[in-house]
Protein backbone atom coordinates (compact mmCIF):
# COMPACT_ATOMS: atom_id res chain seq x y z
CA UNK A 1 0.00 0.00 0.00
CA UNK A 2 1.47 3.75 -0.61
CA UNK A 3 2.11 6.25 1.82
CA UNK A 4 -0.49 8.67 3.00
CA UNK A 5 0.70 12.11 2.58
CA UNK A 6 -0.60 14.42 5.39
CA UNK A 7 0.82 18.03 6.39
CA UNK A 8 2.79 18.74 9.24
CA UNK A 9 0.15 21.47 10.29
CA UNK A 10 -2.58 18.55 10.29
CA UNK A 11 -0.26 16.26 12.09
CA UNK A 12 0.74 19.04 14.87
CA UNK A 13 -2.97 19.68 15.17
CA UNK A 14 -4.36 16.82 16.18
CA UNK A 15 -1.37 15.26 18.43
CA UNK A 16 -1.73 18.93 20.50
CA UNK A 17 -5.44 17.66 21.01
CA UNK A 18 -4.38 14.48 22.11
CA UNK A 19 -2.09 15.21 24.48
CA UNK A 20 -4.32 17.91 25.83
CA UNK A 21 -7.04 14.92 26.04
CA UNK A 22 -4.33 12.89 28.10
CA UNK A 23 -4.18 16.17 30.82
CA UNK A 24 -0.90 17.92 29.26
CA UNK A 25 -1.07 21.53 30.25
CA UNK A 26 -1.30 23.62 27.11
CA UNK A 27 2.21 24.61 26.79
CA UNK A 28 3.61 21.31 27.73
CA UNK A 29 1.57 20.04 25.49
CA UNK A 30 2.70 22.20 22.76
CA UNK A 31 6.22 21.38 23.11
CA UNK A 32 5.80 17.59 23.15
CA UNK A 33 3.79 18.21 19.99
CA UNK A 34 6.99 20.04 18.45
CA UNK A 35 9.34 17.48 19.31
CA UNK A 36 7.51 14.95 18.04
CA UNK A 37 6.55 16.55 14.60
CA UNK A 38 10.28 17.59 14.08
CA UNK A 39 11.22 13.77 14.04
CA UNK A 40 8.83 13.07 11.14
CA UNK A 41 9.91 16.22 9.15
CA UNK A 42 13.58 15.22 9.63
CA UNK A 43 12.48 12.00 8.30
CA UNK A 44 13.10 9.82 11.51
CA UNK A 45 9.87 8.55 11.32
CA UNK A 46 10.21 5.91 13.46
CA UNK A 47 9.75 8.62 16.84
CA UNK A 48 7.50 11.09 15.14
CA UNK A 49 3.80 10.39 14.79
CA UNK A 50 4.20 7.10 14.79
CA UNK A 51 5.14 6.81 18.61
CA UNK A 52 1.81 8.97 19.42
CA UNK A 53 -0.07 6.02 20.95
CA UNK A 54 2.19 4.58 22.39
CA UNK A 55 2.42 7.78 24.77
CA UNK A 56 -0.96 7.57 25.32
CA UNK A 57 -0.82 3.57 26.25
CA UNK A 58 1.81 4.12 28.91
CA UNK A 59 -0.37 7.19 30.26
CA UNK A 60 -3.18 4.76 30.41
CA UNK A 61 -1.32 2.31 32.42
CA UNK A 62 0.14 5.30 34.53
CA UNK A 63 3.62 5.26 34.16
CA UNK A 64 3.10 8.66 32.68
CA UNK A 65 2.25 12.12 34.85
CA UNK A 66 0.67 14.45 32.08
CA UNK A 67 1.05 17.22 34.67
CA UNK A 68 4.86 16.62 36.31
CA UNK A 69 6.46 18.93 38.53
CA UNK A 70 10.29 19.08 37.06
CA UNK A 71 12.37 20.10 39.44
CA UNK A 72 16.12 20.54 40.09
CA UNK A 73 17.05 18.31 43.14
CA UNK A 74 20.91 18.70 43.24
CA UNK A 75 23.00 21.82 41.49
CA UNK A 76 26.33 23.52 41.31
CA UNK A 77 27.41 26.45 38.83
CA UNK A 78 27.70 24.18 35.87
CA UNK A 79 25.24 21.05 36.77
CA UNK A 80 22.77 19.97 37.71
CA UNK A 81 20.06 17.16 38.32
CA UNK A 82 16.74 17.04 36.91
CA UNK A 83 13.91 14.95 38.58
CA UNK A 84 11.25 14.64 35.84
CA UNK A 85 8.47 13.09 37.67
CA UNK A 86 7.41 10.84 35.44
CA UNK A 87 6.37 13.24 32.70
CA UNK A 88 6.62 13.13 28.42
CA UNK A 89 10.12 13.02 27.96
CA UNK A 90 9.16 15.51 25.37
CA UNK A 91 8.63 18.14 27.91
CA UNK A 92 11.50 16.80 30.25
CA UNK A 93 14.14 16.68 28.04
CA UNK A 94 14.11 20.40 26.69
CA UNK A 95 13.76 21.60 30.29
CA UNK A 96 16.28 20.46 31.10
CA UNK A 97 18.34 21.26 27.95
CA UNK A 98 17.28 25.22 28.90
CA UNK A 99 18.86 24.75 32.06
CA UNK A 100 22.28 23.56 30.20
CA UNK A 101 22.06 26.22 27.81
CA UNK A 102 21.41 28.59 31.05
CA UNK A 103 24.02 27.72 33.06
CA UNK A 104 26.89 27.51 30.11
CA UNK A 105 25.91 31.01 29.60
CA UNK A 106 27.14 31.57 33.25
CA UNK A 107 29.82 29.12 33.26
CA UNK A 108 31.01 28.63 29.81
CA UNK A 109 29.36 25.03 29.71
CA UNK A 110 26.13 23.27 31.47
CA UNK A 111 25.31 19.78 32.50
CA UNK A 112 22.28 18.55 33.00
CA UNK A 113 21.65 14.34 34.19
CA UNK A 114 17.89 13.72 34.53
CA UNK A 115 16.45 10.80 36.03
CA UNK A 116 12.16 9.60 36.35
CA UNK A 117 11.48 10.48 32.60
CA UNK A 118 10.48 8.81 29.39
CA UNK A 119 11.55 8.44 26.04
CA UNK A 120 12.31 11.98 24.85
CA UNK A 121 12.16 11.87 20.61
CA UNK A 122 14.86 12.12 18.86
CA UNK A 123 18.17 13.29 20.24
CA UNK A 124 18.27 15.74 17.57
CA UNK A 125 15.59 18.24 18.45
CA UNK A 126 17.43 19.09 22.37
CA UNK A 127 21.23 19.27 20.46
CA UNK A 128 19.98 21.81 18.45
CA UNK A 129 18.50 24.17 21.26
CA UNK A 130 22.37 25.15 21.80
CA UNK A 131 22.79 26.78 18.15
CA UNK A 132 20.90 29.67 18.26
CA UNK A 133 23.28 30.62 21.13
CA UNK A 134 26.64 29.82 19.48
CA UNK A 135 26.30 27.23 21.49
CA UNK A 136 27.64 23.15 20.85
CA UNK A 137 24.83 21.46 22.12
CA UNK A 138 24.98 17.24 23.41
CA UNK A 139 22.47 15.29 23.86
CA UNK A 140 21.82 11.17 24.94
CA UNK A 141 19.36 8.94 26.44
CA UNK A 142 19.32 5.29 27.97
CA UNK A 143 16.20 3.30 26.67
CA UNK A 144 14.57 -0.11 27.06
CA UNK A 145 16.94 -3.14 26.88
CA UNK A 146 16.80 -4.63 23.98
CA UNK A 147 20.53 -4.80 23.00
CA UNK A 148 23.09 -7.58 23.59
CA UNK A 149 26.26 -6.75 24.04
CA UNK A 150 29.53 -8.24 21.88
CA UNK A 151 29.18 -11.91 22.98
CA UNK A 152 26.21 -11.99 25.38
CA UNK A 153 22.87 -13.47 24.31
CA UNK A 154 20.96 -11.15 26.74
CA UNK A 155 19.54 -7.99 26.42
CA UNK A 156 21.58 -5.42 28.88
CA UNK A 157 21.54 -2.15 27.09
CA UNK A 158 19.07 0.19 25.17
CA UNK A 159 19.23 1.62 21.86
CA UNK A 160 20.87 4.41 23.76
CA UNK A 161 21.82 7.43 21.20
CA UNK A 162 23.53 10.10 21.11
CA UNK A 163 23.51 13.80 19.30
CA UNK A 164 25.89 16.48 18.50
CA UNK A 165 25.00 19.78 17.46
CA UNK A 166 27.54 22.48 16.24
CA UNK A 167 27.20 25.78 14.62
CA UNK A 168 28.84 27.18 11.21
CA UNK A 169 28.50 30.14 9.96
CA UNK A 170 27.13 30.13 6.31
CA UNK A 171 27.17 26.17 6.26
CA UNK A 172 24.11 24.59 7.79
CA UNK A 173 25.25 23.11 11.06
CA UNK A 174 27.09 19.51 11.91
CA UNK A 175 24.48 17.65 13.43
CA UNK A 176 25.41 14.06 13.98
CA UNK A 177 22.50 12.40 15.44
CA UNK A 178 22.69 8.64 15.97
CA UNK A 179 21.48 4.99 18.14
CA UNK A 180 24.92 3.04 19.62
CA UNK A 181 23.43 0.34 17.58
CA UNK A 182 23.51 -0.83 14.34
CA UNK A 183 19.85 -0.13 13.41
CA UNK A 184 17.24 1.11 16.06
CA UNK A 185 14.11 -0.53 16.87
CA UNK A 186 11.89 1.52 15.58
CA UNK A 187 13.41 1.12 12.03
CA UNK A 188 12.34 -2.89 12.70
CA UNK A 189 8.95 -1.61 13.60
CA UNK A 190 9.23 0.25 10.15
CA UNK A 191 9.77 -2.98 8.31
CA UNK A 192 7.33 -4.49 10.40
CA UNK A 193 4.94 -2.60 8.92
CA UNK A 194 6.26 -2.89 5.30
CA UNK A 195 6.48 -6.81 5.38
CA UNK A 196 10.00 -6.39 5.10
CA UNK A 197 13.17 -8.41 6.28
CA UNK A 198 16.02 -6.76 8.27
CA UNK A 199 19.77 -6.14 6.51
CA UNK A 200 22.12 -8.65 8.44
CA UNK A 201 24.25 -7.56 11.11
CA UNK A 202 20.83 -5.69 12.54
CA UNK A 203 19.68 -7.95 15.02
CA UNK A 204 20.25 -11.69 16.64
CA UNK A 205 18.17 -14.49 17.63
CA UNK A 206 17.84 -15.06 21.68
CA UNK A 207 21.04 -18.26 20.80
CA UNK A 208 23.00 -15.66 19.42
CA UNK A 209 23.01 -16.60 15.88
CA UNK A 210 22.14 -13.60 13.27
CA UNK A 211 18.27 -13.22 12.05
CA UNK A 212 17.09 -11.47 9.53
CA UNK A 213 13.47 -11.28 11.02
CA UNK A 214 12.15 -7.64 12.01
CA UNK A 215 9.89 -9.64 14.66
CA UNK A 216 12.75 -11.70 16.14
CA UNK A 217 12.65 -9.43 19.80
CA UNK A 218 9.54 -10.99 20.15
CA UNK A 219 10.91 -14.19 19.99
CA UNK A 220 13.70 -13.54 22.41
CA UNK A 221 16.46 -11.83 20.47
CA UNK A 222 18.20 -8.83 20.39
CA UNK A 223 19.46 -6.31 18.60
CA UNK A 224 23.15 -5.88 17.84
CA UNK A 225 25.39 -2.72 19.11
CA UNK A 226 26.96 -0.69 16.30
CA UNK A 227 29.08 -2.31 14.32
CA UNK A 228 27.46 -5.70 14.15
CA UNK A 229 30.52 -8.43 15.63
CA UNK A 230 33.43 -8.37 17.04
CA UNK A 231 35.78 -8.83 13.80
CA UNK A 232 33.70 -5.24 12.83
CA UNK A 233 34.26 -3.25 15.61
CA UNK A 234 30.45 -4.17 17.52
CA UNK A 235 32.76 -3.80 20.99
CA UNK A 236 33.34 0.12 19.93
CA UNK A 237 29.33 0.50 19.68
CA UNK A 238 29.45 -1.79 23.24
CA UNK A 239 31.36 0.96 24.53
CA UNK A 240 29.31 3.71 23.67
CA UNK A 241 25.91 2.50 24.35
CA UNK A 242 27.80 1.92 28.09
CA UNK A 243 28.61 5.55 28.16
CA UNK A 244 25.65 6.94 27.14
CA UNK A 245 23.69 4.18 30.36
CA UNK A 246 26.11 5.33 32.87
CA UNK A 247 25.58 9.16 32.26
CA UNK A 248 22.21 9.26 31.42
CA UNK A 249 21.40 6.85 34.49
CA UNK A 250 23.74 6.16 36.86
CA UNK A 251 25.10 9.56 36.94
CA UNK A 252 21.59 10.88 37.33
CA UNK A 253 19.77 8.47 39.67
CA UNK A 254 17.72 6.88 36.98
CA UNK A 255 17.73 3.10 35.92
CA UNK A 256 20.02 1.48 34.17
CA UNK A 257 21.32 -1.25 32.16
CA UNK A 258 18.27 -4.24 32.35
CA UNK A 259 16.18 -2.60 34.83
CA UNK A 260 15.23 0.70 32.61
CA UNK A 261 11.48 0.31 32.00
CA UNK A 262 10.25 -0.91 28.76
CA UNK A 263 8.60 1.85 26.36
CA UNK A 264 5.65 -1.09 25.30
CA UNK A 265 2.99 -0.79 28.33
CA UNK A 266 2.35 -4.30 27.76
CA UNK A 267 5.58 -5.12 29.13
CA UNK A 268 5.64 -4.14 33.06
CA UNK A 269 9.13 -2.37 34.13
CA UNK A 270 11.21 -4.42 36.48
CA UNK A 271 10.00 -5.32 40.01
CA UNK A 272 13.53 -4.26 41.69
CA UNK A 273 14.18 -1.25 40.04
CA UNK A 274 17.89 0.62 41.15
CA UNK A 275 16.72 4.20 40.13
CA UNK A 276 13.92 6.54 39.18
CA UNK A 277 12.26 5.99 35.27
CA UNK A 278 14.60 6.49 32.11
CA UNK A 279 17.63 8.96 32.35
CA UNK A 280 18.94 11.64 30.02
CA UNK A 281 22.01 13.91 29.69
CA UNK A 282 22.57 17.38 28.00
CA UNK A 283 25.62 19.44 27.63
CA UNK A 284 25.82 23.29 25.93
CA UNK A 285 29.22 24.20 25.50
CA UNK A 286 29.59 28.25 24.54
CA UNK A 287 32.32 28.76 21.93
CA UNK A 288 33.46 31.40 23.07
CA UNK A 289 34.48 30.31 26.09
CA UNK A 290 37.39 28.61 23.90
CA UNK A 291 37.57 31.11 21.14
CA UNK A 292 35.47 33.53 19.25
CA UNK A 293 32.98 32.25 18.24
CA UNK A 294 32.19 33.82 14.68
CA UNK A 295 36.38 32.83 14.15
CA UNK A 296 34.90 29.27 14.95
CA UNK A 297 32.20 29.30 12.66
CA UNK A 298 34.66 30.53 9.98
CA UNK A 299 36.67 27.33 10.44
CA UNK A 300 33.83 25.20 10.90
CA UNK A 301 32.30 26.33 7.32
CA UNK A 302 36.02 25.77 6.33
CA UNK A 303 35.83 22.03 7.72
CA UNK A 304 32.49 21.39 6.19
CA UNK A 305 33.33 22.80 2.65
CA UNK A 306 36.57 20.84 2.24
CA UNK A 307 34.81 17.77 2.75
CA UNK A 308 31.98 18.31 0.83
CA UNK A 309 34.65 18.75 -1.64
CA UNK A 310 35.75 15.35 -1.45
CA UNK A 311 36.79 13.20 -4.02
CA UNK A 312 34.23 10.52 -3.67
CA UNK A 313 34.21 6.83 -4.42
CA UNK A 314 32.52 6.31 -8.25
CA UNK A 315 28.93 5.79 -8.04
CA UNK A 316 28.80 7.58 -5.41
CA UNK A 317 27.48 11.46 -5.86
CA UNK A 318 29.22 13.18 -2.70
CA UNK A 319 30.01 13.06 0.91
CA UNK A 320 27.48 13.62 3.28
CA UNK A 321 27.85 15.88 6.24
CA UNK A 322 25.74 14.82 9.39
CA UNK A 323 23.00 16.42 9.53
CA UNK A 324 21.94 16.70 5.64
CA UNK A 325 19.86 14.36 4.64
CA UNK A 326 17.85 15.79 8.21
CA UNK A 327 18.05 18.82 6.78
CA UNK A 328 16.78 18.25 3.48
CA UNK A 329 14.04 16.29 4.74
CA UNK A 330 12.39 18.67 6.78
CA UNK A 331 13.10 21.31 4.00
CA UNK A 332 11.18 18.59 1.86
CA UNK A 333 8.31 18.01 4.03
CA UNK A 334 7.69 21.27 5.09
CA UNK A 335 5.91 21.87 1.94
CA UNK A 336 5.12 18.52 0.20
CA UNK A 337 3.86 17.09 3.53
CA UNK A 338 4.96 14.01 5.62
CA UNK A 339 4.27 10.25 4.08
CA UNK A 340 2.66 8.40 7.08
CA UNK A 341 2.64 4.10 6.24
CA UNK A 342 -1.28 3.36 6.46
CA UNK A 343 -0.66 1.45 9.56
CA UNK A 344 0.06 4.49 11.25
CA UNK A 345 -2.41 6.45 9.86
CA UNK A 346 -4.49 3.41 10.71
CA UNK A 347 -3.46 3.82 14.18
CA UNK A 348 -3.77 7.69 14.81
CA UNK A 349 -7.69 7.09 13.48
CA UNK A 350 -8.00 4.34 16.64
CA UNK A 351 -6.74 7.23 18.67
CA UNK A 352 -8.87 9.49 17.27
CA UNK A 353 -12.03 7.26 17.93
CA UNK A 354 -11.32 6.55 21.84
CA UNK A 355 -10.81 10.11 22.67
CA UNK A 356 -13.91 11.15 19.75
CA UNK A 357 -12.11 13.67 17.79
CA UNK A 358 -11.70 13.69 14.22
CA UNK A 359 -8.68 12.90 11.94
Amino acid sequence: MNDIVLSHQHLKKFASEIFLKIGCPEEQAKKAVEVLISADLRGIDSHGIARLSGYVRLWEAKRINSTPNIRVVHESPSTSVVDGDAGLGLVVAPHAMEIAIQKAKVCGTGWVAVKNSNHFGIAGYHSMMALEHDMIGISMTNASPLVAPTFSVERLLGTNPICVAIPANEQPPFVADFATTTAANGKLEILQRKNKEAPEGWIQKKDGSISTSPHELKDGGALIPLGSDREHGSHKGFCLGAWVDIFSGILSGANYGPWVPPFVSFLAPPTDPVGAGIGHFFGAMRIDAFRPASEFKLHMDNWITRFRASKTIEGQEKLIIPGDPERESESERLVNGIPLNPKVVDDLKALADKFELKF
